[in-house]
């Protein structure tokens, strides 16, 4: 349904080092990085999530409700993402439990990145 997302960073190295530690237990690996932009995928895929600087030169900001949330296969995953997030820098946003006023299998977590960026794991599986 989309081809990548994109969020903005102050620090592209603290921004790249926050999201290798909190990308690692989903498996995502650095697809593209230069001076500019680093993107994250699959394995032998193309880059999904990116994080750069805003090509305008202003600072870059975050949206008012805007989230982005990632797909984990098991529930130690989102734990683990979170862990890695606050361990990084990250704030909590929502700790890592089961939310099923969204459905019941809906276990995820909240948090932002060091830019204020709101990004959510989570897993629709059952344990």
């Amino acid at each position: 349904m989309y081809s990548h997302t994109t969020v903005g960073a102050n620090d592209l190295p603290r921004a790249r080092a926050f999201y290798e530690a909190v990308f690692a237990p989903l498996g995502h690996e650095v697809r593209y990085s230069d001076e500019t932009f680093v993107g994250w995928g699959v394995p032998g895929g193309p880059p999904q999530f990116l994080i750069a600087r805003p090509f305008n030169g202003e600072a870059p900001s975050v949206g008012n409700g805007a989230m982005i949330a990632l797909v984990a296969r098991k529930r130690s995953v989102v734990d683990a993402c979170h862990a890695a997030a606050l361990e990084q820098g990250g704030t909590d946003e929502g700790k890592p439990s089961l939310r099923p006023h969204y459905h019941p299998n809906y276990y995820g977590a909240y948090f932002r990145d060091p830019d204020g960026n709101k990004i959510c794991i989570v897993c629709h599986q059952p344990e």
